[in-house]
């Protein structure tokens, strides 16, 4: 399929008109949002140029998802919704652990944001990059999706891509209500999923207060039977370590002055047990016997944050508005990993080595951003500072044993693979929104930034290796045209970056199979990328579509790679800048409505991903095409609402040979999910609403690409039910 009838077949959903969302300025406008839905599409406001600008004036690509398609689909986490968006794909299983891949990068080069403040962590592994779940869901007034680098707004790990979670703020308006709340209970057949939340907002003056609390309980789930490449079940199996039972709870006090300057103090906290990646039998799926347990037993996190907005001031010479916010938040988890690799024939099942590993770490993060507002005539200057200091301390144990040869004699040890160690960065960026003509303007950008990293004196542990501390420059330029009063070319270059983490610079130590040495790699140098997009966007009261080509060039890409030596009688490895990756494609849009409340929507995407210094080793761990189609109806009313949505993922053929039990090409899928709510009844002031869900109509057995090769299927058919009481 060429891109220009790409272009004009496919379609997406577009969000509902809202107004712009921040720490300092909310609201509210699901129901008004509904009612547009059913007579025109409206204009999306998104804040992914660090300011609230019509998403179809905003020359890059970006995707919305709504605080009303948060409600009526009730995921799990803002990660769960990402499926069915363009470019964009889903790594990992289970009730929490979902992360998102954006145009076929994952981990540390997506970077998690909640209000525009990062969430990533820098102890987390490369291609595990923090979870959304730590935010509830129930807190999420939207989610925006940057497609393609943004490190000149945000700085490092920004290199693929940014997914923001914006969360809810109460009303400063008078006609507002002084008090609401909400009381809501899920269920779902998927692992037995129960949550409960509950949320209460007042407005006294010019104070608003907000609080928010949920608790979920969910157990493993059930794959159905059938075939998937090489994969054959008889019967339903179920997916191990795919619950969890967590908590969330969060308190939000803001004040405001009739001038708009305004502050805010935010306090919340996350709580999770018995956590897990998720893994199917290795027996029931034949080939390597090895079984891999990868669980989380705990893990507690929690932030503090404050923020201070000036308003709109008049007379200002150095800028028309400047906001700060400060956060710290503790990030504490337990990891632990168990390996049974059996020793096959001759020697019977039990026969084999157990390795037994436990980490837990403590990362503790401090950072602020101050940013400014300039307006002129035809410029928008927006410039600041940010920075961040990442404390890590942890602990390693861990036991190997050999059964099979008489009685079992583990061995144990506690030395630390990675020492206590420190992250920081502070950069500063600018950016100047230009109207160079009433048809033409550019976003032009750079961003300057310092990384430095430090290991600490940590006990057990003999020799320490050395800090470093790096420097790093980017830039991006964003342009504009108006062909027409309703379409508009677009096109962006710019390059992104990413600082290495401390696992890839400090660790040092047996990995954790066994089967190798990872030594340090201290003096790492950044990631860095050139993007360039080039795309189109029209909409009007009926009609919406967008189309994009892009290509991302990554160098100084980190691998692991051999050394050629041995440590303790292991192969060594290091993690080097060797890597040369391209990730390109292309993406088309939009949405269509219709009389009587339909529409029609749908999206198509195609990432092709290429190791440049060696394009015999695939590198596709996403899908390679994806095609999501919708139709939907809306009651004008806002009484009820129904949709249909299908989803197929084409075949991939871009997998290491012999590197997953599906088999050298990951099959083609189709998902069909239906969804629908309504609206019940109110009685003395409190609305009823109720909102259920078919996922998996068919009962497919499939495994999303990220997860085909650690063969972790999805759920089968499965029903989720959501009630809701609001006042």
């Amino acid at each position: 399929m060429t891109l220009a009838a790409a272009a004009l077949v496919l379609v997406t959903a577009v969000a509902g008109a809202q107004q712009a969302n921040t720490p300092q300025n909310a609201t509210n406008a699901a129901d008004s949002t509904r009612a547009r839905k059913s007579t025109a599409l409206g204009a999306v406001t998104v804040t992914a140029t660090r300011r609230a600008t019509d998403v179809q004036a905003v020359p890059s690509p970006v995707s919305v998802l709504d605080s009303t398609v948060l409600r009526e689909r009730q995921p799990n986490t803002a990660a769960d919704l990402l499926r069915e968006l363009p470019g964009v794909d889903v790594i990992g299983t289970g009730t929490n652990q979902a992360r998102p891949s954006i145009r076929g990068q994952r981990g540390q080069r997506i970077l998690l944001l909640q209000d525009g403040l990062r969430l990533n962590n820098a102890r987390r592994q490369q291609d595990f990059g923090e979870i959304p779940g730590i935010v509830d869901v129930a807190t999420i007034q939207r989610v925006e999706v940057v497609r393609g680098p943004a490190s000149v707004l945000y700085g490092t790990d920004a290199i693929g891509g940014v997914m923001n979670i914006i969360t809810k703020v109460p009303s400063f308006s008078k006609n507002a209500p002084n008090t609401a709340g909400s009381l809501g209970y899920r269920y779902g057949s998927a692992g037995e999923l129960t949550r409960g939340e509950a949320s209460f907002s007042a407005r006294a003056g010019n104070f608003v207060l907000l609080a928010t609390g949920a608790k979920r309980d969910a157990g493993n789930y059930d794959a159905p039977k059938g075939h998937y490449g090489n994969v054959s079940f008889s019967d339903n199996v179920t997916l191990q370590n795919a619950g969890v039972n967590d908590k969330n709870a969060s308190v939000y006090l803001g004040w405001r002055y009739k001038s708009g300057t305004g502050a805010f103090v935010r306090a919340e906290t996350y709580d999770a047990r018995n956590s897990g990646f998720g893994y199917i039998d290795p027996a029931l799926i034949g080939g390597d016997q090895t079984k891999i347990q990868i669980t989380y037993p705990n893990q507690h996190f929690t932030k503090w944050s404050a923020g201070f907005s000036t308003g709109v001031l008049t007379g200002a010479k150095v800028f028309d508005k400047a906001d700060v916010i400060a956060y710290r938040t503790v990030n504490g988890r337990d990891l632990a990993q168990g390996i049974f690799a059996p020793f096959g024939d001759p020697y019977p099942a039990s026969a084999g080595i157990d390795i037994q590993t436990r980490n837990h770490t403590d990362l503790t993060t401090t950072g602020f951003r101050a940013e400014a507002t300039k307006i002129f005539s035809r410029d928008i200057i927006v410039y600041g500072v940010d920075y961040f200091h990442d404390n890590a301390v942890g602990r390693d144990s861990s036991q190997t044993t050999m059964y099979g040869f008489g009685p079992p004699k583990p061995k144990s040890k506690t030395t630390p693979s990675l020492p206590s160690a420190t992250l920081s960065s502070t950069g500063i960026f600018l950016q100047n929104d230009l109207r160079l003509h009433d048809r033409l303007s550019l976003i032009v950008g750079g961003r300057w930034q310092r990384v430095s990293s430090e290991a600490l004196p940590t006990a057990g542990l003999a020799t320490i290796p050395p800090g470093d501390q790096q420097a790093t420059g980017v830039f991006a330029t964003n342009a504009l045209f108006k062909l027409t009063s309703q379409l508009n070319l677009v096109a962006s270059v710019g390059r992104g970056f990413r600082a290495p983490n401390l696992v890839e610079r400090y660790f040092n130590g047996p990995t954790p199979e066994g089967s190798a040495y990872q030594s340090a790699t201290p003096d790492l140098k950044p990631e860095q990328s050139l993007n360039t997009d080039l795309g189109l966007k029209f909409r009007n009261d009926r009609v919406a579509f967008e189309t994009f080509v892009y290509r991302n060039d990554i160098r100084n890409a980190v691998r692991i790679s051999a050394t050629g030596a041995k440590v303790s009688n292991l192969p060594e490895y290091r993690n080097v800048n060797v890597g040369k990756l391209r990730a390109s494609g292309y993406e088309a849009t939009g949405t269509m409505l219709f009389a009587h409340g339909l529409t029609a929507s749908a999206n198509y995407s195609q990432v092709k991903s290429v190791n440049l210094l060696d394009r015999t080793i695939p590198i596709g761990d996403t899908y390679a095409t994806k095609l999501v189609g919708t139709v939907g109806w809306r009651a004008a009313s806002g009484r009820g609402w129904v949709e249909y949505a299908v989803r197929r993922n084409g075949e991939q053929k871009d997998i290491i040979a012999g590197s997953s039990p599906v088999g050298d090409v990951l099959p083609a899928f189709v998902v069909h999910n239906l969804r629908g709510g309504a609206h019940l009844f109110t009685i003395g002031g409190v609305r009823q609403d109720l909102d259920l869900q078919v996922n998996n109509l068919t009962n497919k057995l499939y495994a999303e690409a990220a997860n085909a090769g650690f063969f972790r299927p999805e759920p089968g058919r499965n029903v989720v039910v959501a009630v809701r009481s609001s006042f």
